[in-house]
């Protein structure tokens, strides 16, 4: 089954300065028909993401299409779980990734980030933003970690490099979960408009028939961040895949951007180091700083917090 992607415009843009509704994901399955639905609206996470990365417009399409993505994965996590979508591409965006996580509030938490989040690429042949281009070839690693058990790790080679049907490649093959992908991210002078995604997995079962009319609602398709920009809420995308199907189990949950980083874990991490190594760096008298690669956060450890860590060895 093939997966469509969002379209996104490679535009001039300026930090955000307007309102957005809040984000959502939300779930349903049609179970006389063996499908599962997953839609979700991103635009404000994707615009602090943006921000924080201050990320260039084709190199915010594709970090904001994966941040999408994980937050469709993050619908079905359960407290202390989580999933990490990784893209290793030869492409100038190099190395990104994105994962969510259920916070403790009930809403999924998700963040992004890339190692050269500058980097831009003109428009595609399509006067598209050129996320192809700017990914590359290279690999999806998919991580799903769970409360109780050992993390279940996946890997597919990248089939197009525009994300979504990466996304579906994965789930065909690596799950084997025939399944419909959409994913955009909607760029404009003000930032970012719009941006959302769409998923339906056939289930073990499913009416071939159903499978038919699915299939031929994803080539029909609108683009979703288009969407997301004309008004469009989580459900609305979800019931233009879902058609006409009857649904069940509905299940909502609030998206934002949301990083786990603190001093705290900053400094078990610097315990690594060992006793001897800490001493010296505190001896040096100069701070040590660390720095997160999702949410650009910097900390500053002073010399006589790193002696105290010493201590504690």
């Amino acid at each position: 089954m093939s997966a469509r992607f969002g379209q996104e415009v490679g535009a001039p843009w300026t930090r955000l300065r307007f309102h957005m509704n809040v984000d959502r994901v939300v779930s349903a399955v049609a179970p006389g028909s063996g499908l599962a639905f997953a839609a979700v609206v991103a635009t404000r996470s994707v615009a602090e993401m943006r921000c924080r990365h201050d990320s260039s417009p084709t190199a915010t399409a594709a970090m904001g299409r994966l941040l999408a993505a994980s937050a469709l994965f993050g619908i079905s996590l359960a407290p202390h779980e989580w999933v990490t979508l990784r893209i290793s591409g030869d492409g100038a965006l190099g190395t990104f990734g994105a994962d969510s996580r259920l916070l403790d509030d009930g809403a999924i938490g998700a963040r992004a980030y890339a190692a050269h989040p500058l980097a831009e690429l003109p428009p595609n042949a399509l006067g598209k933003a050129d996320v192809a281009g700017i990914v590359g070839s290279g690999t999806l690693h998919v991580t799903k970690s769970y409360a109780i058990g050992q993390p279940y790790n996946g890997v597919v080679p990248l089939t197009t490099g525009e994300i979504a049907e990466d996304i579906a490649f994965y789930l065909a093959n690596s799950e084997q979960i025939p399944s419909v992908v959409a994913l955009g991210v909607l760029m404009g002078p003000e930032g970012v408009r719009a941006a959302g995604g769409v998923m339906a997995q056939v289930l073990p079962g499913a009416d071939p028939a159903a499978v038919d009319r699915l299939e031929a609602r994803a080539r029909a398709l609108a683009a979703p961040a288009r969407s997301v920009a004309e008004g469009a809420d989580a459900w609305a995308l979800l019931e233009m895949l879902a058609g006409d199907e009857p649904l069940r189990s509905r299940h909502e949950l609030g998206v934002r951007f949301a990083c786990h980083c603190t001093l705290e874990r900053v400094e078990r991490a610097l315990l690594g180091l060992g006793a001897e190594t800490l001493a010296e760096m505190a001896a040096s008298g100069e701070s040590t700083e660390a720095f997160c690669d999702f949410c650009r956060e910097r900390y500053l450890i002073e010399p006589s917090a790193i002696a105290r860590l010493a201590g504690e060895r």
